[in-house]
């Protein structure tokens, strides 16, 4: 019994530390604030879709997004989202339309986490990158949208070229 109690205390430690929440030092907003600030800012969408217990999100977290340069970065060329993915948390999107976060994964096919997404000001979705990823993989993604390389090539052709 004792070993019981001590799986399951460990158990619960380790879902407690992978909390994953939005990473520190960053901006994110709600999506229909987003959706709204990036119309006015003319600036596209960044959209970190995570969840509560997400292992994977807290790596991302801890070992990318902890990086100074890259947060300077996407600050200064995105409104920057963050939707928790089960969340029941209500939205309102411009259209009228009262959804939860969680109705807005499954809209933008959410169902593995962490997973981002770039979209257009009219929230028309630029790019989708599932899982974990490095520093220099999201410089080469602001690249691919800020450059407008989206316009011409999908993504994968882009990075098979890249430099």
């Amino acid at each position: 019994m004792a070993r019981m109690k001590i799986l399951f205390l460990g158990l619960l430690f380790a879902c407690g530390s992978a909390l994953a929440d939005p990473p520190q030092g960053y901006p994110f907003v709600a999506f229909d604030v987003g959706l709204r600030s990036a119309k006015e800012q003319h600036k596209p969408l960044f959209v970190y879709f995570g969840r509560f217990g997400c292992a994977w999100c807290d790596q991302v977290n801890k070992q990318t997004f902890i990086d100074s340069d890259l947060r300077a970065l996407y600050i200064k060329n995105y409104v920057l989202v963050y939707v928790d993915s089960e969340s029941g948390k209500r939205l309102r999107l411009p259209s009228g339309e009262r959804i939860t976060e969680a109705d807005l994964g499954v809209r933008f096919k959410a169902f593995a986490t962490p997973l981002f997404l770039f979209l257009d000001v009219d929230g028309k979705e630029i790019a989708r990158i599932p899982g974990i990823q490095t520093v220099q993989n999201f410089r080469d993604y602001d690249r691919y949208v800020m450059e407008g390389h989206y316009q011409t090539q999908t993504l994968v052709e882009f990075l098979k070229g890249k430099p």
